[in-house]
């Protein structure tokens, strides 16, 4: 590009996989599995809790929301990832490079909060347990988790707008799989301070959400250490040890990538950690919500056979009802047998 013409950059060129020139479709395979696991176990866990009256209840709400952002902010990057790896040409261009941004930070934004939301619930659930039901109603259920999307689009808004006013004069390739803010922002002609400024604005952002979370669950672990039973201890870790996981693996991945400030990484880590948190953090979630909890398999396994569900229930009930029929006739026998002994003694 030629640096004298400041609206010469019109499309970006990734240069994230150079050596998959003659082996991006071994890769192709691979990512097009994970990605299709991915959409389709969080379409399920989202459908499941939709259509199991027994899930209607704001944990399980907060994870089929987090489930739906989740596929959606996968393929805010994926889908062009999948196409970069078969095509010569890896480019995008300048307005579908800011839209991928934004919504693929958009999303993460969403869930982070939507995260805090998760954390703050399990905290009036595990520490306040007689007034769950009162302060975490319905309503309030349904505006957290509107407010949780809301704020993640409007917040980021203003911050794409004025990236889109930049001069980018060249060169034009982003040293990433996906357009991110750093790559993006290190090609534009602008004062370095400006870079710095964002990265401490993302930086607090991270910080705080996080910091949230940790009181929570520090709050949590304390109240359930001081419950005197054993089995009452892990009923309720069992609530919330998913919700644990799912921080850790996404906040660990996002910290890595953007609390990093002035130190930096090979590229070779660069792009790992990138696929971290894009690719590998969506891809264990819906395996950690559904493998650690009863109720979520049992309605996933409803809603993939719903049939042979219904059989097992009609069998179940059978059986129940069978008991309590012989029951029934036993104590009708006893009491025959006690009412000849009363006419015979009479």
């Amino acid at each position: 590009m030629e640096s004298g013409n400041l609206s010469a950059v019109t499309k970006f060129i990734f240069t994230g996989f150079p050596q998959l020139q003659e082996r991006g479709f071994l890769y192709f395979l691979p990512l097009l599995f994970i990605y299709t696991f991915i959409v389709i176990g969080n379409l399920m866990i989202f459908f499941a809790v939709r259509l199991d009256a027994r899930l209607h209840n704001p944990m399980y709400n907060f994870i089929s929301i987090f489930s739906f952002l989740e596929m959606c902010y996968t393929t805010a990057t994926i889908p062009k990832m999948l196409s970069n790896l078969i095509s010569k040409q890896k480019t995008i261009s300048f307005s579908g490079c800011l839209l991928q941004m934004y919504f693929f930070h958009s999303l993460g934004n969403a869930e982070g909060v939507l995260l805090a939301v998760m954390a703050i619930d399990r905290y009036v659930a595990i520490c306040n347990p007689l007034h769950y039901p009162t302060v975490i109603t319905p309503q309030l259920c349904a505006q957290l988790s509107a407010g949780s999307c809301i704020f993640g689009f409007l917040v980021l808004l203003p911050e794409i707008v004025w990236i889109s006013t930049l001069p980018f004069c060249g060169p034009n390739q982003i040293h990433q799989i996906f357009c991110d803010f750093m790559p993006l922002l290190n090609l534009a002609c602008t004062d370095d301070s400006v870079i710095l400024v964002q990265d401490v604005i993302h930086a607090l952002a991270i910080l705080i959400t996080g910091l949230i979370i940790s009181l929570s669950y520090i709050r949590i672990f304390i109240v359930i250490l001081g419950i005197p039973s054993v089995e009452g201890r892990k009923k309720a870790f069992s609530t919330c040890s998913s919700h644990i996981a799912v921080f850790l693996l996404f906040f660990g991945s996002v910290a890595l990538m953007y609390l990093r400030f002035s130190a930096t990484y090979t590229p070779f880590w660069d792009r790992t950690i990138a696929l971290t948190f894009s690719v590998f953090a969506p891809l264990f979630n819906p395996i950690i919500y559904s493998l650690r909890n009863k109720d979520m398999k049992h309605a996933i396994k409803k809603l993939i056979c719903p049939q042979k569900v219904f059989n097992v229930s009609s069998r179940q009930f059978s059986l129940q009802f069978s008991i309590q029929m012989e029951l029934l006739h036993k104590i009708l026998t006893s009491k025959r047998l006690e009412f000849k002994r009363i006419i015979q003694l009479v």
